[in-house]
């Protein structure tokens, strides 16, 4: 790996300030918001809105589909977990993977997870423009758009702890939601709850209509091509870590609590719709699974509280997906890879300009989203669309060498390891190849492999030119250990001859 630029960004609030990380950022966030945060960040909308869809082709099967993502979302998040907790910082797998692959790597990796995050902006934001337009049809739907996009970026710029605070409330309504959802309908499944419309068949409609696989084993591939994505966000707690009191513990916390909240919130939701309503329930497919599922119990206003609940979801994902990909824009220019402008902190611990140069390309694509959403809306989305999983391919190979570094250098701080390890480690490789393979068979899973490779060949064609180009100035100075240990990647003070 190339030397790491040994210069480092301005900014107002010197790194060490009290209340602030190494790097300049606000340690604002506080347990209750990182908890909220980590649970709330595998509740998406496509939960929602998405899962409809699945049910659709794989009938009750899709809970073997939601758990096979599931199990390797969780080893994903071990192996982040790992390196998080002995190396915590705002660049999360991107600055692992500088470390432990390359700076090719971490530079590419960064980038299309920014890419990604930014296109999610402009999807979320017509979403909820969406919802919004539908109660107060006054406002066109880019007015609300533009509404919601303003609102959520002044709470980014005014501190970490805002959007901490915003994020905690947005993900304790949809945290509340689920849990309520689940044990209502738990109730109606089974006859226990009272005047339901529901009489509850228990157990009999996981096997009724066609069995429990009516469209053949080969559905549960299918499913698991159209939920995946909804998946995606579990990793922000890594980088939010960087900006708490206590970075390990809260990465030690979320990745130990990751098992429970995918099998509460997405199998234990799912479970109460495909038992409460026969998987090829004509309401599934117009209304919706949660909105069906809640209708037949009787429950009124079903659609405006489900409504209520994915704006929620849609707010909370926006706000997420402006920190995420501010922090690493913000730790792209700390290591070089990025304007300077970027790693610069204001006196708020606050990096304005990534947080602004990222609501500036996601203001761009909610434009061409409205003026060519078929066209070049639809490029953005597709070749951003498998950026996903190449995060997690990222992920399990710099755990394989991170690892070993760990155990040289610091082996008091790996305090969270990573299951049968490097076995494991292998077989989750496998299993998110064998995704993206299986993608190259469906129509639109096709399209999205081949767009996101595309993109991504471009990317690390870049980075390799450029590291070449940098290499043949003269190697940069080296920067010196941080205080927190020699594989830390992000470049700190010089220091005193």
């Amino acid at each position: 790996m190339s030397a790491q630029p040994a210069t480092t960004p301005e900014r107002q609030q010197p790194p060490g300030a009290p209340g602030s990380t190494d790097d300049g950022l606000q340690a604002g966030l506080k347990n209750r918001h990182l908890s909220m945060i980590a649970i709330g960040g595998v509740i998406g909308a496509g939960l929602f809105v998405g899962s409809s869809a699945g049910i659709a082709k794989a009938g009750p099967g899709i809970l073997v589909s939601y758990a096979l993502v599931g199990l390797m979302v969780v080893f994903v998040m071990r192996m982040l977990g790992e390196m998080s907790a002995a190396h915590p910082t705002s660049g999360s797998f991107s600055a692992h993977a500088d470390r432990a692959l390359g700076r090719w790597a971490g530079f590419s990796i960064g980038w299309l997870y920014w890419f990604f995050w930014v296109v999610v902006l402009a999807v979320e934001a017509t979403a909820g423009a969406k919802i919004l337009e539908g109660w107060w049809p006054q406002v066109p739907q880019w007015g609300w758009a533009l509404i919601v996009m303003v609102i959520l970026t002044a709470t980014n710029l005014v501190s970490v702890g805002s959007y901490g605070e915003f994020e905690f409330w947005f993900a304790g309504i949809k945290v509340v939601a689920i849990a309520a959802f689940i044990v209502i309908g738990g109730l109606a499944v089974f006859g226990l709850l009272p005047h339901s419309d529901n009489e509850g068949a228990g157990l009999a409609h996981l096997s009724d209509h066609g069995g429990f696989l009516p469209n053949g084993p080969g559905a549960i591939l299918t499913g698991v091509l159209l939920v995946v994505f909804s998946f995606m966000g579990s990793e922000i707690v890594t980088l939010a870590a960087g900006e708490s009191a206590n970075p390990q513990r809260a990465v030690t916390k979320a990745t130990n609590s990751v098992i429970w909240r995918i099998a509460v919130f997405y199998l234990g939701s799912i479970f109460v719709v495909i038992t409460l309503l026969p998987w090829d329930a004509k309401s599934i497919a117009d209304k919706g699974s949660y909105v069906a599922a809640l209708d037949s119990i009787g429950i009124p206003h079903a659609g405006d509280i489900m409504n209520v609940i994915v704006l929620t979801a849609v707010l909370s994902c926006l706000n997420s997906g402006l920190y995420t990909a501010s922090r690493m824009a913000f730790s792209l220019g700390r290591r070089g890879d990025a304007p300077a402008s970027f790693a610069r902190t204001n006196a708020r611990g606050v990096p304005q300009a990534a947080i602004l140069g990222s609501v500036v390309f996601g203001f761009l694509a909610v434009w061409f989203n409205y003026q060519w959403p078929d066209t070049v809306f639809t490029f953005l989305l597709n070749s951003s669309g498998a950026v996903a999983l190449f995060v997690w391919l990222v992920i399990c190979f710099s755990q394989l060498r991170m690892r070993g570094m760990i155990l040289r250098e610091n082996p008091e701080k790996l305090v969270v390891r990573m299951w049968l390890f490097p076995y494991l480690t292998w077989a989750t490789i496998a299993m998110i190849s064998f995704v993206l393979v299986y993608m190259l068979t469906d129509d639109d899973g096709r399209e999205q492999v081949l767009l996101s490779a595309l993109v991504a060949v471009l990317v690390v064609a870049f980075a390799l030119v450029r590291e070449r180009v940098t290499a043949g100035r003269g190697p940069a100075p080296a920067a010196p250990s941080s205080p927190s240990g020699p594989t830390d990647p992000t470049p700190k003070e010089p220091a005193a001859p």
